[in-house]
């Protein structure tokens, strides 16, 4: 069980951190990457599934939705940006555009957007 004061122990940490004018990409790493703070905090998908529930992932959400907002990356060295190729049908394409279109951002964003959150694990199709 995810306590009050570890919820609030992360979002004091993760506060800090925003409060410093990071990156978006620096703040993800310290605080949501892989090693980041919550996932060393909480290991494991069921642990990580119950914190993405709480008002602490909500706000730290909300300090990196605020972060993106600064605009583009400069290159970092430290972080470099990485490509992928997602094969998608052209209907769920041209939904994607539009939806970025209606929330005025760039299709990359939304799909930035859309990764930054977790998903249930009932919602991932199973490799055969």
């Amino acid at each position: 069980m995810i306590t009050a004061e570890k919820q609030h122990e992360i979002k004091q940490v993760a506060a800090s951190l925003y409060s410093t004018s990071p990156d978006w990409v620096s703040f993800y790493r310290e605080v949501l990457g892989l090693h980041g703070l919550v996932r060393r905090t909480f290991p494991g998908l069921d642990a990580m599934k119950e914190f993405e529930e709480t008002e602490a992932y909500e706000e730290i959400q909300r300090m990196l939705t605020k972060l993106r907002e600064k605009g583009p990356l400069e290159s970092n060295d430290a972080e470099p940006t990485r490509v992928i190729t997602v094969r998608l049908p052209k209907s769920l394409h041209e939904t994607l555009r539009v939806e970025a279109h209606e929330h005025q951002t760039s299709m990359n964003k939304l799909c930035i957007s859309k990764l930054l959150l977790m998903i249930d694990n009932q919602f991932v199709p199973a490799e055969i």
